[in-house]
């Protein structure tokens, strides 16, 4: 894959102006969040392994393709990584599921860790981290350096947003790591934030303050 896939698909782009607007509720926000993870899902899935297995239809055997390998990990970084989480799962519902717990320092926008629980077999699974917002990228480096840690070697990303101060600090960490994106926003604002943006995932999501 390369290392940015913006996805244009016409009914993301339709799902994340909805999100965006301020006066979208929350339970219509955490719905569309799910389709979109669906579809950016999809592509981010794309070149999965495969193989071929016998199988009788109703007409004739066949050698019908299938997935092969482990079953690939979903790992949330926690909180709003969770919206992305549900809607993924129902697409690949036999995927193994990791939590990395980060929050931002709002004095220096460091992530600091809290919690990290993730599937076993790292090494011999596709692991895909999940976050809403890729900002400054500060969080998502600290995630994917403890998934690596814990002994992943194919990791991808997927956020519904994207600023370029976040992209260029992945890159720069973790060349190896495909980022799949809904946008590319403009720029960050003087607090860490993504605009023009869609305010705080998690917040927007959980309908939080």
């Amino acid at each position: 894959m390369d290392h940015l896939t913006h996805v244009t698909h016409p009914l993301v782009q339709h799902k994340l102006s909805i999100m965006r607007e301020v006066g979208t509720s929350t339970a219509v926000f955490r719905q569309l969040l799910r389709e979109i993870s669906q579809l950016l899902a999809y592509e981010i899935t794309r070149e999965l392994p495969m193989e071929t297995k016998r199988i009788e239809t109703p007409l004739m055997p066949m050698d019908a393709p299938t997935l092969s390998g482990r079953k690939l990990a979903l790992v949330s970084i926690l909180r709003a990584g969770n919206g992305l989480l549900d809607g993924i799962l129902e697409l690949v519902p036999s995927a193994r599921v990791g939590f990395v717990g980060l929050y931002r320092d709002e004095e220096t926008l460091e992530p600091v860790q809290y919690y990290f629980k993730v599937p076993d077999h790292m090494d011999e699974r596709l692991v895909i981290a999940v976050d809403p917002m890729l900002a400054t990228g500060n969080s998502s480096v600290a995630a994917i350096d403890l998934l690596k840690s814990s002994g992943a070697k194919d990791i991808r990303f997927l956020c519904l947003l994207a600023a370029p101060e976040g992209i260029a600090r992945m890159k720069d960490a973790h060349p190896d790591v495909p980022i799949v994106t809904a946008a590319v926003d403009e720029r960050l604002n003087e607090q860490g934030y993504i605009v023009p943006g869609l305010g705080d995932a998690g917040d927007r999501m959980f309908g939080t303050k």
